[in-house]
């Protein structure tokens, strides 16, 4: 099945995308991973029950779409099992001026599982294909897609039940090649990339998973069958990642290029920028101060200020302990 090029966000080796991220993905990280050169970005997994039953948690997940045209192309990533919660969900999110959504089928939580939704709807290959073909129906060809993991306990699903959603219309595939029972452990398995081909020869591939560093990314290119990768736990320690991918993939930089402290330090400051910018709140005050660490692994100094930074009360003191790193 073609699907027209103006319908579908881009998949490809120069579009990394932003991978949904529980707890992460909101709008001043995205924005941030935009400037960095994410082509696509995701928000974080929102219940589809939620939004129907008009829950402020999952609406304030969805809420700066109309607000802010920069953030494009973002995809909405649901979640559940139930296929009329999930129209309705989408019919109402279209509404509100999303464009994009994705399923979540990948999720291996137990909250998330013991409902019948994330990774346990790798156990129902055929209520996951129906939910597909209604969100399809809803958002039309080329504007859903799925992300997935290689199976419940092995790689059964991209082995064999994978062939479910082949002609539905998708837009793309997202594979995090672990099983379900794996959670994080063990290594990702680009092995199972050439399986799931088999199964969609027609619709784009994303690899998400063990994706650290521009280098993983290119790698995973050049030896599976992704025509695009996906960036995760990658981007949360580094957004910048993005910038290397580029210099990586689209210009032919070297693996040595990468990002040093300055750079780092950088990240940081953008991300409080952005974050006083467009969520400028004490929940997200105390969220960064969690966050902004990451950034600062192996900077000099940085023990001593990541433990005044866990404990600072304002934007403009997080912003003066910065600043003190730059001048050491």
């Amino acid at each position: 099945m073609s699907i027209p090029s103006d319908t579908a966000p881009p998949v490809a080796p120069d579009k990394p995308w932003l991978a949904p991220l529980a707890g992460f993905s909101d709008l001043p990280f995205r924005m941030l991973c935009r400037e960095y050169g994410a082509a696509v970005a995701c928000t974080e997994m929102v219940s589809a029950k939620g939004l129907v039953y008009g829950g402020e948690g999952s609406w304030d997940l969805v809420r700066s779409i109309p607000r802010v045209p920069e953030d494009s192309p973002l995809v909405v990533q649901v979640f559940g099992a139930e296929i009329d919660f999930i129209r309705e969900a989408v019919l109402r999110l279209r509404h509100w001026g999303a464009r994009y959504f994705d399923l979540n089928a990948g999720c291996p939580v137990k909250k998330v599982v013991k409902t019948g939704a994330g990774a346990a709807l790798l156990q129902d290959s055929g209520r996951m294909a129906e939910i597909l073909q209604e969100m399809v129906a809803v958002a039309g060809e080329g504007r859903v897609g799925v992300k997935i993991r290689s199976g419940w306990r092995a790689a059964e699903f991209v082995s064999r039940a994978a062939s479910r959603l082949d002609g539905l219309g998708l837009g793309w595939v997202g594979l995090h090649p672990r099983s379900a029972g794996q959670g994080l452990s063990g290594n990702a398995d680009w092995s199972h990339l050439p399986l799931l081909r088999e199964q969609v020869p027609e619709v784009p591939l994303l690899a998400s998973g063990d994706l650290h560093t521009a280098a993983d990314g290119r790698d995973c290119l050049a030896g599976s069958s992704a025509d695009g990768v996906m960036y995760a736990r990658g981007a949360m320690a580094n957004p910048a990642v993005f910038r290397d991918h580029h210099r990586m993939v689209d210009d032919g930089g070297d693996r040595s290029a990468g990002t040093d402290n300055a750079d780092r330090l950088e990240v940081a400051h953008r991300h409080v920028h952005l974050c006083r910018r467009y969520a400028d709140s004490r929940k997200n005050l105390l969220k960064m101060r969690t966050i902004l660490p990451r950034y600062l692994k192996g900077f000099p100094g940085a023990s001593a200020v990541r433990s005044r930074l866990v404990r600072a009360s304002s934007w403009e003191e997080i912003e003066s302990l910065l600043e003190g790193l730059a001048r050491e």
